[in-house]
């Protein structure tokens, strides 16, 4: 069991963040409105900000939800923290970005009121795709150096699969802010993601949120699935605290 959590405060509601990885902003509105007693957290990531702008941000915030903007900046630092400085005071909570460390301490500086998030090694990455990228090392270990850079330079958090969560929590404690995507409520995972965990083993390990998109999005009975995964999370956090005591 991962060491004892700093509390964050972070309602049941806002655990899991419901990827938005669609075409228009009616649909990304339709979603929102059908799950939003149940979910307040939304990711939009490239393909969505990329149709709507801040018009579909600026929406979701508006009626009181929270906004995870996965757009992982990778520029020269300068870039990188001018690019940051257009996400203050729009009340995004989490801004993803990736690269080395002067860009991670170059999003960090500007950042105001947007908490930033280092990705750490996609979860549709393996050790194979790492050699291809000329990387000798294990997704773990890259993962648990990134993770801890990530604090040393300022970040809020990381993301990162689920199955380096747990040795995240070992290494840095409950500091850090601890996203997990690339998460499947079941049995049937056959998709792009490689690295993959159930909310409640994500959440066993020291997750703080899940990122889900398409188990909840391509499911008969979406709104079925979300409460199943929200029972499951909420038993996870009991059973986590209960070992921490």
């Amino acid at each position: 069991m991962p060491p004892t959590q700093c509390s964050k405060n972070i309602k049941l509601s806002q655990r899991i963040i419901l990827a938005l990885d669609v075409e228009t902003g009616e649909e990304a509105r339709s979603w929102v409105e059908k799950l939003e007693d149940q979910i307040k957290f939304y990711k939009i990531g490239l393909q969505l900000f990329l149709a709507e702008g801040f018009s579909i941000v600026d929406w979701i915030v508006q009626r009181g939800h929270n906004v995870m903007l996965d757009l992982k900046f990778f520029d020269v630092p300068q870039t990188v923290g001018l690019a940051v400085k257009q996400l203050n005071h729009r009340g995004i909570a989490y801004a993803t970005i990736h690269g080395n460390d002067a860009i991670m301490k170059a999003a960090a500086t500007a950042a105001q009121d947007v908490k930033i998030l280092a990705v750490t090694v996609l979860t549709s990455f393996d050790e194979e795709d790492l050699r291809d990228l000329g990387l000798q090392c294990s997704p773990l270990d890259l993962v648990r150096s990134r993770a801890r850079r990530a604090l040393e330079l300022g970040c809020d958090g990381v993301v990162s699969s689920g199955l380096e969560t747990l040795h995240i929590r070992k290494d840095l404690g409950g500091e850090l802010l601890v996203v997990v995507p690339g998460v499947r409520p079941g049995v049937d995972r056959k998709d792009d993601q490689k690295r993959v965990v159930t909310a409640r083993e994500a959440f066993l390990n020291g997750a703080d949120h899940v990122v889900v998109g398409r188990p909840i999005r391509q499911a008969e009975h979406p709104m079925k699935v979300v409460e199943d995964m929200l029972t499951d999370t909420e038993k996870a956090l009991v059973e986590r605290e209960s070992h921490a005591l």
